[in-house]
């Protein structure tokens, strides 16, 4: 194989991985705010301007869409102890079930919806697995191409739909 095949592999495995773990509801998110969900995914207890320095956002970006998922119930916010004046973000535990819920679905569904031979399907789920075994640290998967959820490194949380209406 080469480097261009594999850089178009490489995007297919993405495209079919952000199928995996978004849907429709997902469109609720801007790109924005998956960023700023995903920096606090990775970063629990972040403050508005360590997330704009990592993401690079404007400070009233990062502000504006912190607020709109906290309405939604995807953030936690916090005093920080250390100075009153800050608040302390960190993904909510109802944005962590989305994502856990997403990262843990089968790709076997989407393999076979993409590949038309139910054989030739189940042979790239187990090639997938194979594959991820060799190249990927931590365990291995539980079953045939069925992720370990790692909260450490987590699903981008592109996957999150609004909160259920109360």
């Amino acid at each position: 194989m080469d480097g261009v095949r594999l850089l178009r592999l490489g995007k297919r495995l993405t495209e079919l991985g952000r199928a995996m773990v978004t849907d429709h509801a997902s469109a609720a998110l801007t790109p924005g705010e998956i960023a700023v969900v995903s920096d606090v995914y990775q970063h629990p207890g972040s403050s508005v301007q360590d997330i704009r320095v990592r993401t690079g956002f404007a400070q009233s970006h990062v502000s504006t869409s912190v607020a709109r998922l906290r309405e939604r119930g995807l953030l936690d916010a916090s005093p920080d102890p250390a100075d009153g004046r800050r608040t302390l973000l960190s993904v909510s535990a109802l944005a962590r079930g989305y994502v856990r819920a997403r990262a843990a679905r089968p790709a076997e569904p989407l393999l076979a919806r993409a590949i038309a031979d139910p054989a030739q399907a189940r042979r790239a789920a187990e090639l997938l697995d194979e594959l991820a075994a060799l190249l990927l640290p931590g365990p291995a998967a539980p079953g045939p191409a069925t992720p370990t959820p790692n909260p450490a490194a987590g699903p981008a949380p592109e996957a999150l739909p609004d909160p259920p209406a109360s």
